[in-house]
C-alpha cells in the first residue's frame, strides 16, 4: 500500500546536520514506494504564531501556511524530524507545528530525533511524544535516535555508519502499520 508521508523538520540553523536525517529518512520512505514530502522552514517559512491556519477565512492564509495545509492534509501520517535545542524542541519545529491543527488529527506520527552527542536526542523526543499526542497525531511506539550526528553522515550526507540503515528500516516497518492501520480506520470515519 502506498502512502502519503510528510516529513516536519525544524532546524533553521547555518550549517545544519539534521538536513542529512531529514534527506535520509525521506529517501528511505521513497525506496518502500511512498510520498515523502520534507517541509523545511527554511524553504517554507512562517510568520511567528499570531493566528492558526484554522483562523483564516478560506484562502486567505499566508501562501507557505497555505503550502503547508496542503501538505499535512493529503498525509497519511507524519515523521517529525528535530534536534535537541537544549534538552527541548527547536523553535521553528515548534512554530510549524503550532500553526495547524485538524490537518494532523487520526493520523500517526513517528520521530526521529538526533544530536552531536551520545542520547540522539532522546531528551526532546519524549517532549515531542507530547505535544504529537495533544496536535491529535500520536507516536508510535519507536523512536529512531541518530547520535553523534556528525559522525553518522559526511558533509555531502553520504551515510558513514551502516548500521543505521538496518534500525530505519525496523522503524519504518512499524511506523507503515501504523499509517496503513489510521488510514484504513479514516476511510470508514472518525469520531
Amino acid at each position: 500500500m502506498s502512502l502519503n508521508i510528510a516529513l516536519l523538520y525544524g532546524s533553521v540553523r547555518q550549517n545544519r546536520k539534521g538536513i542529512h536525517v531529514a534527506r535520509f529518512v525521506a529517501q528511505q520512505v521513497e525506496a518502500r514506494g511512498h510520498t515523502a514530502t520534507l517541509i523545511d522552514p527554511l524553504e517554507l517559512p512562517l510568520p511567528l504564531l499570531d493566528k492558526m491556519y484554522k483562523e483564516y477565512p478560506a484562502g486567505e492564509a499566508p501562501e507557505n501556511m497555505e503550502k503547508i495545509a496542503q501538505i499535512l492534509t493529503k498525509a497519511d501520517g507524519f515523521l517529525v524530524v528535530s534536534g535537541e535545542y537544549n534538552h527541548s524542541v527547536p523553535p521553528a519545529l515548534k512554530n510549524m507545528l503550532d500553526h495547524f491543527q485538524k490537518e494532523y488529527f487520526y493520523k500517526p506520527s513517528g520521530l526521529v530525533t538526533y544530536s552531536p552527542g551520545a542520547f540522539g536526542g532522546a531528551r526532546v523526543a519524549m517532549h515531542l511524544r507530547n505535544l504529537t499526542g495533544e496536535l491529535g497525531m500520536p507516536s508510535i511506539p519507536s523512536i529512531m535516535y541518530f547520535s553523534k550526528i556528525g559522525q553518522v553522515f559526511n558533509s555531502e550526507g553520504k551515510l558513514q555508519d551502516e548500521a543505521y540503515l538496518k534500525r530505519i528500516t525496523r522503524f519504518l516497518n512499524e511506523f507503515d502499520w501504523y499509517a496503513e492501520a489510521l488510514q484504513k480506520q479514516r476511510a470508514l470515519g472518525t469520531p
